[in-house]
Parts: C-alpha cells; sequence; structure tokens
C-alpha cells in the first residue's frame, strides 16, 4: 500500500496560479501512474490529469491546456501546476494512483490509493 499527502492549495483569484503537491511513501513511485482527481461540493469526483510511469501524460477536457502534470522520481511526488485558473476550478483535490494493470480514468474505483484532499478555492 502507498501513502500519499497533498499540498499546496489555497485561495486565489481568477487567473491565478497554483501548484499542488503530491508525496508519495510505501513502494516504488515510478512504478505506477499517478493522477490528480477533484471533487466540488455536490459534484461527483472528477478526473483532473494522469501521468504514466513512462511520462506519459493525459488530462480532462476541462483543464487541457492549463494545467500540467509531472512527477520527480528522485522525490517520489507529482505536481499539478494549476494556470488560468477559474471559479469553476474550486474543488478539493485528491491525488491518487493505481496498481491495477488496466485502468480508467473515468472510474475512481480502479485507483485504490488516494490521499486526504488539498482545497483549493478560486474567487472571481
Amino acid at each position: 500500500q502507498v501513502q500519499l499527502a497533498e499540498s499546496g492549495g489555497g485561495l486565489v483569484q481568477a487567473g491565478g496560479s497554483l501548484r499542488l503537491s503530491c508525496a508519495a511513501s510505501g513502494r516504488t513511485f515510478s512504478r505506477y501512474p499517478m493522477a490528480w482527481f477533484r471533487q466540488a461540493p455536490g459534484k461527483e469526483r472528477e478526473f483532473v490529469a494522469l501521468i504514466r510511469s513512462g511520462g506519459s501524460t493525459l488530462y480532462g477536457d476541462s483543464v487541457k491546456g492549463r494545467f500540467t502534470i509531472s512527477r520527480d522520481s528522485t522525490k517520489n511526488t507529482v505536481y499539478l501546476q494549476m494556470n488560468s485558473l477559474k471559479p469553476e476550478d474550486t474543488a478539493v483535490y485528491y491525488c491518487a494512483t493505481s496498481s491495477r494493470p488496466y485502468y480508467r480514468v473515468d472510474n475512481v474505483g480502479d485507483f485504490d490509493s488516494w490521499g486526504q484532499g488539498t482545497q483549493v478555492t478560486v474567487s472571481s
């Protein structure tokens, strides 16, 4: 089992930027995909971004061109750089990983380890 801990959330004005971090421990970090999800009040948890072990990335449609996911295997940390933030980006952001050989980013059940979440609030 892996432990995940997010940090970097906060309050920012629309158009601003934030960088989230997720520190992982407990298993070989670089072998597994790492993802970010978010959940706004009253809404389902939504896929944001994923980075595979080989470094390729995938983004949700609502964040393409504005968010960038990256990983530093020397620090066992994955990052989410969020630019041009909008009020609709307000949510709790979660880091997650999957130990499954096959997974779908639209199925949160395929991700078996989650962090506690960090709040991002974008004011208009």
